[in-house]
């Protein structure tokens, strides 16, 4: 699974320690009470690939911020370069190595996925099956699959500690499972409006699916 693939998840950027919320009765109720009080996001990430058969085939990591809803800046830093800014209507991937800009749709890249779970409206049960996954390496986990058998993923796990939201796996049609811990996270900054904006800078290729 490459970057680009794990385009979806550039908004499960709340897979992190939060500030204390009320005391909540359960995993789902915790899920639906962070995206109800989260209007945005900054965070640093790390993020792991393994393949169907456990084995780590990929690891990254970096900066995003997020603004909900559809805006967000998911920096790569490691192993290599990569930019993805969602401006709420378009979707941009700059590639420094390859000097290279993809431009999409921001509905037709997000659609029913991990973006679409905690970055978009408040919305989760239209669009999401959630329900209590039990307790695993110490967090509580509640599973979001989405309605729509369309998609790339199977299946979100996302994990608790007390009314923080901890961590966050991607099962995908493909066997694969990702999985993403967040660290420094600041919720509800202050994010300039220009952090969601992108001009493709001069001389590289820009691909568009317009």
């Amino acid at each position: 699974m490459t970057l680009k693939t794990l385009l979806p998840l550039l908004f499960s950027l709340c897979a992190t320690v939060l500030a204390p919320l009320p005391a909540l009765a359960d995993a789902q109720s915790r899920l639906s009470n962070f995206v109800n009080q989260t209007k945005g996001l900054k965070a640093q990430f790390s993020q792991t690939v393994f393949d169907r058969n456990g084995r780590k085939i990929q690891e990254s990591s970096g900066t995003l911020f997020f603004s909900r809803p559809g805006k967000f800046r998911w920096v790569y830093q490691k192993p290599y370069a990569q930019l993805l800014v969602g401006d709420g209507k378009r979707l941009w991937i700059y590639d420094e190595d390859l000097e290279q800009v993809t431009v999409r749709k921001l509905d037709l890249a997000i659609g029913d996925s991990p973006a679409a779970l905690l970055a978009g409206e408040n919305d989760i049960e239209k669009r999401f099956n959630l329900k209590d996954a039990g307790n695993k390496d110490g967090l509580d986990w509640v599973e979001a699959a989405p309605k729509s058998k369309d998609g790339s993923f199977e299946m979100v796990l996302l994990g608790f500690k007390g009314d923080s939201l901890q961590a966050m796996e991607l099962k995908d049609n493909f066997g694969q499972t990702t999985l993403l811990r967040f660290s420094n996270l600041e919720r509800n900054p202050a994010l300039g409006g220009s952090l969601f904006r992108f001009t493709p800078p001069k001389g590289v290729d820009v691909i568009s699916d317009k």
